[in-house]
């Protein structure tokens, strides 16, 4: 089984987001997925509720309560979204259970202070250090041509470490939430756009640069 983890210890950053996008995409390319939803609001979890019986179904653990230790074993790949705040232990332990980790950042400049901070962290964590996992940062809600968004671009750019994707600030993302949808499950004249925008990241996601 394959464990993609979406994390970041700055709160409000779009990891449910991504989570349930990542998980419904690969649900839709055939694979058996499980969404662990450790955030206490239960985001991801909601987004299941919602989900339609006609689509490619995707199996929902209660990560806050229990862990990783319901993940139906014969999921080809479990999609993690990480609580926020993970530091210290907490932060090794998360890790433990990944092979790939996906880092949302917001266009602020309190967002990309607390990142330097969580990825000097996140360099620090043994299975990170020992290249027994991958990470990779994502430009979330972003507006283009916007000040803002150029200080992100450049900060992403010079991180060190693999900068994947720029997804923009849009209400696909809302209206495919409220359905229980993915991105890639909403009309291809209303998303194509934003199908577009993430193509470099499911491409890392499916290629072996995203893995160890």
């Amino acid at each position: 089984m394959r464990h993609i983890m979406v994390m970041n210890a700055k709160g409000g950053c779009g990891k449910s987001t991504l989570a349930t996008n990542i998980a419904s995409y690969f649900a839709n390319e055939g694979a058996t997925v499980a969404l662990v939803d450790y955030d206490p609001q239960r985001s991801g979890l909601d987004w299941l509720d919602r989900r339609p019986d006609n689509r490619p179904s995707i199996a929902g653990v209660a990560g806050f309560d229990g862990g990783m230790r319901h993940v139906p074993r014969g999921a080809d790949i479990a999609v993690i979204d990480a609580p926020a705040r993970s530091h210290g232990k907490e932060l090794t332990d998360l890790v433990k259970h990944a092979e790939t980790i996906v880092v949302p950042v917001l266009p602020s400049t309190i967002d990309m202070q607390a990142t330097t901070t969580f990825l000097d962290e996140l360099r620090n964590v043994g299975k990170i250090e020992r290249k027994q996992a991958k990470f990779g940062l994502v430009a979330n809600r972003v507006r283009d041509n916007t000040l803002i968004f150029d200080d992100l671009d450049e900060y992403l750019t010079k991180a060190r470490a693999p900068y994947i994707a720029a997804l923009r600030e849009a209400q696909n993302y809302v209206r495919a939430y409220t359905r229980g949808l993915g991105i890639f499950e909403l009309p291809e004249y209303l998303a194509w756009p934003d199908w577009d925008e993430w193509e470099p990241l499911t491409a890392w996601l499916r290629s072996k640069r995203s893995q160890p």
